[in-house]
């Protein structure tokens, strides 16, 4: 029976959403530095370290991928199937950046959020890397865009059991046409934007600022605030 065990590796893959342009984006690396091609991309990863928690190990990757410490982090699936990387250019990759004699690759995904005019630090192995609309996501390597589909599932679940999630993807303060367009982002619909506004400003933590766009051809918006002080005590109260 001994012949049937395989030499497996556990690695993490990280789907980093951001907001702009009223188009959600996907944080994506190049994984090849000599091939500069849109099918040269991939999530963001890395195999674990032998003295690391799976956590530890995608909070290294953000951080030696965005300079941020600490980003809100959501684990929602493992990956294992066995042709996960039976693809021989996903395995020559492997190969030359990990050398290791794998027979079997399991990933752990995490989802996380991030503001996308936010400053990133790129100190990873992986030097280039961009925001691409997630209207343009290219053919990746391994199952990435599997797992890219199946973590737009997670994020509407994210959002449903703590809306204050979705603001981690807004401005410090934004309109509501900003939140109108983000929700039909997330959940690819459009949203009739009245019941939207009927909805979201009654809400005792978006908070309305004495500020209104400017420089703009049409009527200047409002701007808002998510009071998250103000939700984190509403919910202990409750």
């Amino acid at each position: 029976m001994k012949s049937n065990f395989i030499h497996t590796y556990v690695s993490v893959d990280c789907v980093v959403f951001g907001f702009e342009n009223n188009q959600l984006h996907i944080l994506l690396v190049q994984r090849d530095a000599n091939k500069i091609d849109s099918n040269n991309m991939k999530l963001p990863g890395s195999l674990i370290y032998d003295d690391e928690d799976v956590d530890d190990a995608a909070q290294r990757v953000l951080l030696e991928l965005t300079g941020i410490k600490r980003m809100k982090l959501k684990q929602f699936h493992c990956f294992a199937s066995p042709d996960r990387a039976k693809n021989p250019e996903d395995m020559k990759w492997l190969d030359q950046t990990y050398q290791p004699n794998i027979n079997r690759l399991i990933t752990v995904a995490y989802l996380s959020l991030c503001k996308i005019d936010r400053k990133l630090t790129n100190v990873s192995k992986y030097r280039s890397s961009k925001w691409c609309p997630l209207s343009e996501i290219p053919k990746m390597p391994f199952d990435h865009n599997r797992i890219l589909k199946e973590s737009l599932t997670e994020i509407r679940k994210w959002i449903e059991m703590d809306v204050s999630i979705a603001f981690e993807l807004l401005p410090n303060k934004f309109t509501i046409s900003q939140l109108h367009h983000l929700y039909e982002a997330i959940y690819n619909r459009k949203i009739d934007i009245r019941n939207f506004h009927k909805k979201i400003v009654p809400l005792n933590d978006v908070v309305p600022l004495d500020e209104k766009q400017e420089g703009v051809s049409h009527r200047a918006a409002r701007y808002y605030k998510f009071d998250k002080h103000s939700y984190n005590k509403r919910k202990m109260t409750i």
